[in-house]
């Protein structure tokens, strides 16, 4: 018995009792975050986007950091139906469902390792890695040489290229934003650069925008894990604006399907047999 009350110590003390080391209401005294009191120190003093970034890493970041991360969102939320999550989002306002469910279910399809708020992961282990390896004597040209053969000698490294345009406008959009706020990169935006070039010589491919976004969020000092919780609500407004888009439409009008659209491949129609 005194075996069983060791094994199960740690949940006897959990048992009816919410613990939290992040925050929350302690009652006369305010509502806490990571150490800092929400009604005081933040509210109508710090930025929605600060105080989106504290909750997920723990890390109450500079104004203009938080700015530019807002900006990131802008370019990552795109209000197009074409795009699959967005896809469910316009599906939600056809069939007439509630707006929470279909941004909701629109912004967790956007967790996919194409689009949406993997690859920020996938993006900023690559250039920390690269980063490490350079450090260690790894030349960029022989890093990039490494990375292609990997993928048959495409150019297929997280964060360059993109299937169906050539450049990125958004790269270009941050780079403007980046200015205007006054911020400065370091290793991990240089490298990623370096990478470019070679790239653009080669294959004639350029960094998209999660290489940019990648090796920012780096040079801010974010893990990737951390880079993918603020990155949580990532594509959400697009969602909801491509809900908008066909709630004012007739319903279910969005991508109507014809019986004949679908090409079934299964067994030929079969009599029922009769019951006996």
């Amino acid at each position: 018995m005194k075996n069983n009350n060791k094994k199960t110590e740690f949940w006897d003390k959990r048992r009816g009792v919410i613990h939290s080391s992040k925050g929350g209401w302690k009652m006369g005294e305010g509502v806490f975050s990571h150490g800092y009191n929400l009604l005081d120190d933040l509210v109508g003093e710090k930025s929605y986007f600060q105080l989106m970034i504290l909750h997920s890493t723990g890390v109450l970041v500079e104004r203009p950091v938080a700015d530019w991360f807002e900006a990131i969102f802008g370019c990552l939320s795109w209000p197009d139906p074409r795009i699959w999550c967005n896809q469910i989002g316009a599906l939600g306002g056809s069939m007439r469902a509630s707006i929470v469910a279909a941004t909701t279910a629109g912004t967790l399809a956007g967790d996919s390792r194409t689009y949406g708020q993997k690859p920020v992961i996938e993006g900023m282990r690559f250039i920390q890695q690269a980063l490490a390896d350079f450090k260690n004597g790894l030349s960029v040209e022989k890093l990039v040489n490494s990375e292609c053969e990997r993928h048959g000698g495409k150019p297929y490294i997280m964060g360059y290229a993109r299937p169906l345009a050539k450049g990125d406008e958004r790269v270009t959009a941050m780079e403007r934003v980046s200015r205007d706020l006054g911020l400065t990169f370091g290793d991990h935006l240089k490298l990623a650069y370096e990478i470019e070039n070679i790239l653009s010589d080669k294959f004639d491919e350029s960094m998209n925008i999660n290489g940019y976004a990648s090796a920012c969020f780096s040079d801010f000092g974010f893990t990737p894990d951390e880079g993918y919780r603020i990155c949580t609500l990532l594509v959400s407004s697009g969602v909801t604006a491509c809900y908008l888009d066909t709630l004012q439409k007739p319903p279910e009008s969005f991508l109507p399907m014809r019986c004949d659209d679908i090409d079934y491949q299964g067994p030929p129609p079969r009599p029922v047999p009769d019951k006996e």
